[in-house]
């Protein structure tokens, strides 16, 4: 086996792993992009029951005590 073959071969198990890596990159952004929907729908669902029970300032919005 001579070097260039070598190298050819190393390439294309690189590109390979390139390809995969990609792939995965795509399902987490996808997933991350649900979660963050998620995420968003719960804090205006909190907002809006805070919000029904009289209280003045959504707690997402309000000051931690310690400032």
């Amino acid at each position: 086996m001579d070097k260039l073959q070598r190298v050819e071969e190393r390439l294309s198990h690189l590109e390979r792993m390139v390809e995969d890596l990609s792939e995965v990159i795509a399902r987490q952004d996808g997933e991350l992009r649900r979660m963050a929907r998620r995420v968003g729908m719960l804090m205006e669902r909190e907002a809006d029951r805070e919000a029904a029970e009289g209280n003045t300032i959504p707690l997402a919005d309000q000051r931690p005590p310690h400032w």
